[in-house]
């Protein structure tokens, strides 16, 4: 439809049965939405003029949830996409060229017929951009021009991966405009991380790729990492009588690059030792029987991290096992056994260059005198500083978010839901 009728049916509510459905939401804040989106037309008739035929992408980020530094060793995740997006209003263009005007950053345009790595685009957008379509071109799908405004509402800085986002959101734009949705969710996410390894510079594993385009609650198998096993959960996370908390403690990120690279460094190091490349590949005995050396060559606490990877990779398989049981109890209580591994055995949960700051730590004892017994709590992501993750009864909303923002700052507390569907092009065919 032309930008005049999109924003006719915006305001009509022709959108906010799917709005209600793709955001977890009632129908203020599929109102909500839609003011959204009629935004992003109006920004978008600006650049690029009216009445051009266009139409709406979305792209979730995500959330981790069970494998908590599994994936780099090849083991297994739950991930989960959330209700905050990455959106855009995109016509197609028979130029050949990709415009992407992104709300708070300047416009990146990419010239297709160009589909090398440009060193000036390294850590920008435009190498995101020209990096899926130069995979796309590379395995034989069909790539071509479009314009497009976007708007995200994905938290920056809160391991909820925008970068993924962005990635899958350009990946199911080119999927839907050239190639009539034929491009699989997994090879959307597996175009988006060649991408960011290759053309943005940053060498990242699959799971944000993979839980922002497939959508839902997320089991992902790296035994293979060439050909991961990606099972989609079917679990109603909207009718479960919990929230999905992020709680933002803050503290300063810009010192950690070496506490990341450490952990990868020493697991590689243990399963070394037993002779084999990444943990998968060692059997727990022969670590157990191999401790004395690596104890000695490694250290205890490479030993530990080692000993919460082989616990974490059982449990990620056990949690998406008690969702697919509708068992949400037991989730719970392998959620809370996750969050004490990372604790006690993978230690990421504070520096020791900093030990003064420990906001992590702080947030997970609130949150255990909070939930003993009730909900769930562990950090989130990467770990060191930043966020933690809650599951918090419906009922204890309010009381949870007002504890945790007196502690922590108004604002930092996000409450949000598990999203049904990934990256997606916006339309009633959802639905069905």
């Amino acid at each position: 439809m032309n930008t005049a009728k999109a924003i006719q049916a915006l305001q009509a509510g022709g959108y906010n049965k799917l709005f209600s459905y793709l955001y977890v939401t009632d129908d203020a804040g599929a109102d909500k939405q839609a003011a959204r989106y009629e935004r992003a037309v109006t920004e978008f008739e600006a650049l690029y003029g009216k009445e051009k035929e266009v139409e709406f992408f979305s792209a979730p980020g995500r959330t981790e949830v069970g494998g908590n530094h599994t994936d780099h060793q090849h083991g297994r995740v739950l991930a989960g996409s959330v209700n905050l997006d990455v959106i855009a209003v995109c016509a197609k263009n028979d130029e050949g060229i990709i415009r992407i005007k992104s709300e708070g950053f300047a416009m990146d345009t990419v010239d297709l017929t160009d589909l090398t790595v440009q060193q000036k685009e390294i850590n920008k957008a435009a190498a995101l951009i020209r990096g899926i379509a130069a995979r796309l071109n590379s395995l034989g799908y069909k790539i071509g021009g479009f314009d497009a405004y976007t708007t995200s509402n994905v938290l920056k800085g809160s391991g909820l991966s925008s970068s993924a986002a962005f990635e899958v959101l350009v990946g199911t734009v080119l999927n839907h405009i050239y190639n009539s949705g034929a491009i699989s969710a997994v090879e959307i996410a597996q175009i988006g991380q060649y991408a960011e390894n290759f053309f943005f510079g940053k060498p990242c594993g699959l799971m944000d790729q993979t839980a922002s385009s497939v959508g839902g609650f997320v089991a992902i198998d790296f035994k293979d990492p060439t050909h991961p096993v990606v099972e989609k959960i079917d679990f109603d996370f909207a009718h479960s009588g919990y929230a999905l908390c992020i709680v933002d403690t803050g503290g300063n990120h810009a010192d950690l690059t070496g506490d990341y690279a450490d952990i990868p460094a020493e697991m590689k190091q243990v399963a070394a030792l037993c002779g084999k490349q990444v943990l998968r590949e060692v059997d727990e005995k022969v670590f157990y029987e191999n401790l004395p050396k690596i104890r000695k060559e490694a250290g205890d606490r490479a030993a530990l991290r080692a000993i919460h990877f082989f616990g974490d990779n059982e449990r990620a398989k056990e949690e998406a096992d008690a969702l697919k049981a509708g068992d949400f109890e037991t989730f719970k209580k392998i959620i809370i056994a996750s969050g004490q591994s990372s604790f006690n055995y993978l230690q990421n949960v504070f520096t020791t260059k900093n030990p003064s700051e420990q906001g992590i730590s702080l947030a997970l004892a609130i949150s255990e005198k909070l939930l003993a017994g009730k909900g769930a709590w562990r950090v989130h992501g990467g770990g060191f500083a930043g966020t933690i993750q809650a599951f918090v009864p419906i009922g204890m909303l309010d009381e949870y978010k007002a504890e945790m923002e007196k502690v922590f700052g108004a604002d930092t507390c996000h409450v949000l839901s598990i999203r049904p569907v990934g990256g997606i092009k916006v339309e009633d065919s959802i639905l069905r």
